[in-house]
């Protein structure tokens, strides 16, 4: 009997299996796409080849430069249908059409800063150029999605792609926007930490930027100052009281659309942004430079970059695309290379309008899959969208009494021609060309490094930055003339040098330039704690010799500059009152190196460790300190010590160190610290989905820690240090040779969880390794070869 129930639950499993395998199999065959072979496709003028090597990169041979860009949007729309499709529904707020309820606080929240409609606007400002090549672009990814049978995420939500539009490549170009520049966040967290303890209470979660901390440029390196600038911003925040004006109401409508952006995964962190360098021949081996850009951004799967090498009649480029875009956002071309980094000055400012504000209103719809309907009345100032409070705000005759929020920001306003920018870096061959293409360049400010083959280097921070006079930016202001914003800092002043003396260029989010820079660009307590940038430039600065591999090593590097500056303070924690378990992991902390290795148990105690007295920190400020401002604390003692703090640490932080010491070894328990140290990439739509997550999400031990060269920030949930913010992309550019240049992504090309080329990135980006960034085919390993053969459109019968 129980022979016979066995059999038949094997047979059961056996059934059970089959069916899986057959169901995956059928997925499989339904939405991988062809990836050689012959195709025939519209749009095209003449016959052009798709190369992808063995890890899926896409090497595009074209005739025309039109056809090198329409190969690119159509191997966007091969690999990545579902991401290019929920990119343009974010942009347009309308998730809620496909994912129902659950995603309607986030298309309130996109369609009240109104990211489609200034996309909108700055298709109209582009050049004749580049709207030739996005219309190239647009006429690919509707061939691929022609293509393209469909793809597991369409499947599962039951419908198909709208066709893509020009303004759908320049919409996604705004929320990357959004998601680099972050001052209007500063600005609600600031108000926030002002209404509860006044102006002063700022100053324990960002400590100002260290004197002795370094800068991107040096005195000598500052532009000349012609006609001079209105002066730069103050050292430290205003002493003037907390606007009285603000309400309950707009600080709830501003964070119910904070939270909708963080589920999005669009959250700026300073901490979390990047690093790029480049040094000269004077540095090098070869005596050509050396370029190295790791932008630092969510981790999600798909992953955002997609590598590919595009080459037309001029246009020869090579490097990290973002589906969506026609363009090499970071890479190469055959004479110049350049890098991308956050620069982050404060270019966002929430304005208060008085009641009698003059406003433009429009209605808008929602519609809400399984739902009803959502319609919204949307307001427009002359500062830029009314951003609170709307929605869940005030309504009727209160809200026309009360006080509104406004937001001003480059993004949002009319004649972006960031695109414009972009396009024209692939194309520029030296500098001037490079420096040329940059004077289009809008938002978001970013610090371009740059190399050509002709051995010059240079930097330059490219973006319209306002001028304000009298003011900082740090807090919301009154929408009155005092306070509007009288211009741009001119372009020519701007930071930015060419071939420096030093020969070196680092950059890692820090202070771009010295206190004697005359224009304002943000406070000094906006930029990232110095910690990288200093690390980068002690292993660079002085040494001779260099070659790609050192740099691959810089950039991985995992030295923790926080335990350098706190390992004396953490150290002095007296034994007397620990439990054994704390008490031996403080001695084995006092014999560490600081390298937060996968294998390392003192890594994990010390992140964890850290993560407690930053929680200690929300407690205190009711903000989450950044990690230097914990080290100035246990420094100099503090509010975070508690409320008898005094200037020495022995008296003031004991009580705290024992007590977030103990707390942190109860999580730790001697765990190496690649078992709760983890890489997430996380699906936008079924990432939190626990029957899809599996098939989706991606996970996967990382060295690397809070504030390392190679950051992986612990976000410390759920009892695991796992992160979700990290280099998404890597880069090692060779002058000299250009085709021994390396790169790689976090996940892999394809968006398709079937697909082979779905994560085969992930293992060799986590242990720090690189694929071939060449253009030589005995570079590429097993080829599969695509032909695109024109045809001419037949008339409907």
């Amino acid at each position: 009997m129980l022979t016979t129930l066995l059999r038949a639950a094997l047979g059961l499993l056996l059934v059970l299996l089959l069916a899986l395998l057959t169901g995956v199999l059928y997925v499989r065959s339904q939405t991988l796409p062809q990836l050689s072979g012959t195709l025939k496709v519209t749009g095209l003028n003449a016959e052009t080849t798709i190369t992808r090597d063995r890890y899926g990169i896409p090497h595009i041979r074209a005739s025309h430069d039109e056809d090198a860009i329409y190969a690119l949007g159509l191997v966007h729309a091969q690999d990545r249908a579902w991401q290019l499709n929920f990119q343009r529904r974010i942009a347009q707020g309308r998730l809620a059409e496909v994912l129902g309820p659950a995603a309607l606080e986030q298309d309130r929240f996109l369609r009240t800063w109104g990211f489609q409609r200034a996309a909108e606007s700055a298709l109209e400002a582009l050049s004749p150029q580049s709207r030739q090549l996005i219309a190239a672009y647009t006429a690919g990814v509707n061939a691929g999605f022609a293509l393209c049978k469909t793809a597991p995420e369409f499947m599962i939500l039951g419908y198909r792609p709208e066709p893509w539009t020009d303004v759908d490549s320049v919409a996604w170009s705004k929320l990357m926007s959004f998601d680099l520049g972050g001052n209007w966040k500063q600005e609600l967290s600031n108000w926030e930490l002002c209404r509860a303890g006044g102006v002063q209470s700022l100053t324990g979660v960002t400590p100002p930027y260290p004197a002795s901390g370094p800068t991107i440029l040096s005195v000598d390196e500052l532009p000349a100052t012609a006609p001079a600038g209105p002066g730069k911003h103050p050292a430290a925040y205003p002493t003037a009281a907390c606007p009285a004006d603000l309400t309950g109401a707009h600080l709830g409508e501003l964070r119910r659309q904070l939270a909708a952006a963080q589920r999005l995964g669009m959250e700026f962190e300073a901490s979390r942004s990047s690093n790029n360098w480049v040094v000269s021949g004077q540095h090098t081996a070869s005596g050509k430079p050396l370029l190295a850009d790791d932008p630092h951004l969510k981790l999600q799967s798909p992953m955002l970059w997609y590598l590919a090498e595009v080459q037309g009649e001029r246009l020869h480029a090579i490097g990290a695309t973002i589906p969506g875009l026609p363009a090499v956002v970071i890479g190469r071309n055959e004479r110049v290379a350049w890098g991308v980094t956050n620069h982050n000055p404060d270019v966002q400012d929430l304005f208060v309008l008085p009641p009698d504000a003059p406003v433009q209103t429009r209605q808008e719809i929602i519609r809400v899959r399984g739902g009803e309907d959502v319609q919204l009345t949307l307001e427009q100032s002359e500062y830029g969208p009314v951003v609170s409070p709307v929605g869940g705000g005030l309504q009727g005759e209160e809200l026309a009494k009360s006080t509104r929020l406004a937001l001003s920001w480059p993004t949002l306003m009319n004649g972006d021609t960031t695109l414009d920018a972009f396009l024209g870096v692939n194309f520029a061959q030296n500098w001037d060309e490079f420096r040329s293409a940059m004077r289009h360049y809008v938002a978001p400010s970013q610090s371009f490094v740059y190399a050509d083959v002709d051995g010059n280097t240079g930097y330059i921070a490219p973006g319209r930055v306002p001028v304000r006079r009298g003011w900082d930016g740090s807090l919301p202001a009154p929408a009155d003339a005092q306070h509007r914003w009288t211009g741009w800092v001119p372009f020519g002043q701007l930071p930015q040098t060419f071939n420096p003396a030093d020969g070196l260029v680092v950059t890692a989010n820090n202070r771009s330039v010295p206190q004697e820079y005359p224009w304002p660009l943000t406070n000094d307590r906006d930029w990232a704690d110095p910690y990288r940038a200093a690390r980068i430039t002690e292993r660079l600065q002085g040494k001779g010799g260099l070659t790609l591999d050192d740099m691959a090593a810089v950039q991985n590097d995992t030295l923790s500059g926080p335990w350098r500056e706190m390992k004396a303070a953490l150290l002095s924690t007296p034994r007397a009152g620990l439990s054994r378990e704390a008490a031996a992991a403080l001695d084995r902390l006092s014999g560490w190196d600081g390298e937060l290795g996968t294998d390392s148990a003192s890594a994990t105690v010390f992140e964890w460790w850290l993560a407690e007295l930053k929680a200690q920190g929300r407690q205190t400020f009711g903000q989450e300190p950044s990690t230097r401002g914990v080290a100035v604390a246990l420094a100099a003692g503090g509010a975070l010590c508690g409320p008898t703090a005094s200037q020495t640490v022995g008296s003031s932080c004991t009580g705290l160190l024992a007590r977030t010491l103990e707390a942190a070894v109860q999580q730790a328990a001697r765990r190496p610290y690649g078992e709760v140290h983890q890489a997430l990439s996380t699906h936008g739509a079924f990432g939190e989905i626990q029957a899809l997550a599996p098939l989706f999400n991606a996970l996967i031990p990382a060295p690397g820690g809070s504030d390392t060269v190679n950051v992986a920030r612990p976000d410390r949930e759920d009892g695991t240090l796992h992160f979700t913010h990290a280099a998404s992309y890597r880069q090692l550019i060779d002058l000299s040779d250009p085709d021994a240049s390396r790169f790689t992504g976090s996940l892999g090309q394809s968006g398709n969880p079937f697909s082979p080329h779905a994560r085969d990135q992930l293992r060799g980006w986590a242990a720090g390794e690189y694929l071939p960034m060449s253009t030589d085919p005995a570079d590429w390993g097993r080829t599969r070869v695509l032909h695109l053969k024109p045809v001419s459109e037949q008339p409907a019968p």
